[in-house]
């Protein structure tokens, strides 16, 4: 299992919390395609996928306002 430090995961997103934060987002996004279509390489986790893809900048995020409740 390969280990990500704070610093590689802030590199690509500027921070450490928003590096991990979409990681994971990532990695619920890829759990919820099906089996088929998710490529199979090496029998990794997917967080240990997510955050391989975050440090070898692969992934394209945008960060949007938070919705307020009762705010329309």
């Amino acid at each position: 299992m390969r280990v990500f430090t704070p610093a590689e995961a802030a590199a690509e997103t500027g921070s450490k919390y928003l590096g991990v934060l979409v990681a994971a987002t990532f990695a619920r996004e890829m759990n919820a395609l099906p089996k088929e279509t998710v490529p199979i390489t090496h029998q990794k986790k997917l967080t240990t996928r997510a955050l391989e893809a975050l440090v070898n900048n692969e992934l394209e995020y945008e960060l949007t306002k938070r919705r307020r409740k009762g705010v329309q």
